[in-house]
């Protein structure tokens, strides 16, 4: 009879139970099957309606075509000797099926034990297999699997989580051997390594279509908040990273794609033979440093808007998708400041000087001082301002000219015209 062991072949090995995802694992069967004999599950009771069950005895002794059996404590069995191979020695231990009652003794057979018995033989951890699911518990499946009954734990059904485990009831599904333990008589299987076998197979066929570079549309599939997963197809999927989504900020995935989206993507990086594949969306849109490249001059003063503040500063978007740094020593003139959020606030609007422009690291770093350390729009930095005038108009007058004189004139003037 056997196990039935699926046609399909695979390079299957046994399961290991030693990491932290597996001892999980191991504790859902324990707790599934606390107390329960796998292969008495779907057992009638001997001698109820002719029903049968298996269980196991010790050659009591033979006489003539009787083989007697001690079952246990005043309870004994008697089975034809034809049905050994050779008289088996007294004291062997044997499993016999109960097929009735005669009088004092139980009448015995080997014909499903000697089918289950070949079946064990059969089963190896990592083997592939044919089930028949006949029931569920709380815990799982049960199923047969030839002439040996096994258990499927719940996590192990699907690549997801399955709420409504009897619609598998009655059928046919392959299977990986999880656990074979003849002395606690059980089988553990599982359906779900088989599916991500096939689909990891899936992947290699289809990372092979795909290269670092290369633009392709997708699906995507599911939003979390740091980010969108991207179907490509072919069991392949990739993370479209709220970093990656567009070159201005994005604190959501959802602000940009829902799921059933179909997007264009390009993709960065792909690693541990596709499992991870990382996308990206801005990489295909122009880059906001080439397109304003005109205004971001050093000591340009530009009207921003602060998009967020942390401890060491504020960052400005000083034109669209175009962030800078203000440190939080360029913050104050008179007094220093500990904290950006003791003086700025996100939405804000603020007059900054840009201090440098990395191009290739894309970083810009923001003042709220002028050249002379005065607040940019201040009272100082005005003065400051009307002094640098004076000093340039007086460049080509004589060296004898009073120099503060002048400043104290362009003072004035200042003050007139205000």
């Amino acid at each position: 009879m056997g196990c039935r062991l699926a046609d399909r072949r695979y390079n299957l090995r046994p399961f290991p139970m030693k990491n932290e995802k597996n001892d999980a694992l191991s504790r859902e069967i324990d707790a599934a099957l606390s107390g329960v004999n796998l292969q008495d599950m779907d057992a009638p009771s001997a001698g109820k309606r002719g029903g049968r069950s298996t269980v196991r005895g010790t050659i009591a002794g033979i006489s003539g075509d009787d083989v007697f059996v001690d079952l246990g404590p005043r309870m004994q069995g008697v089975v034809s000797l034809r049905e050994f191979d050779t008289a088996p020695a007294e004291g062997t231990v044997m499993e016999f099926e109960m097929a009735g009652r005669d009088d004092e003794l139980w009448k015995l057979t080997r014909t499903k034990a000697q089918a289950v018995a070949a079946a064990w033989d059969e089963l190896q951890p990592g083997a592939l297999v044919k089930a028949k699911i006949t029931g569920q518990n709380t815990g799982g499946l049960e199923a047969k699997v030839g002439a040996v009954s096994a258990f499927m734990p719940a996590s192990q059904v699907s690549l997801g989580r399955e709420d409504n485990l009897a619609q598998f009831i009655n059928q046919n599904m392959d299977a990986v051997v999880v656990e074979v333990n003849r002395e606690k008589r059980r089988v553990v299987i599982s359906r779900r390594q088989l599916l991500e076998r096939e689909r990891d197979a899936a992947r290699q066929e289809a990372v092979g279509k795909f290269h670092v570079g290369m633009v392709v549309k997708g699906r995507v599939a599911r939003i979390e908040s740091f980010g969108a997963f991207v179907d490509l197809g072919g069991g392949l999927e990739g993370l479209l990273h709220v970093s990656n989504m567009s070159h201005r900020r994005v604190e959501k995935a959802s602000e940009l794609c829902n799921v059933g989206d179909t997007v264009e993507v390009q993709i960065l990086n792909i690693e541990d033979g596709g499992k991870r594949v990382g996308l990206g969306r801005k990489q295909l849109e122009p880059d906001p440093m080439d397109e304003h490249a005109a205004q971001l001059v050093p000591d340009s003063v530009v009207t921003g808007k602060v998009t967020r503040v942390m401890d060491f500063g504020a960052f400005v978007e000083i034109a669209p998708g175009v962030e800078g740094l203000v440190h939080v020593s360029q913050l104050g003139a008179r007094e220093r400041v500990r904290k950006a959020s003791d003086v700025v606030k996100a939405g804000e609007e603020m007059q900054v000087r840009i201090l440098s422009v990395d191009r290739a690291a894309k970083r810009i770093s923001l003042t709220r001082l002028d050249t002379r350390g005065a607040m940019i729009g201040s009272e100082d930095s005005v003065d400051a301002s009307v002094i640098d005038a004076a000093m340039k108009a007086s460049a080509p007058r004589a060296m004898g000219t009073n120099l503060g004189s002048l400043f104290k004139a362009a003072l004035d003037k200042d003050k007139k015209k205000s």
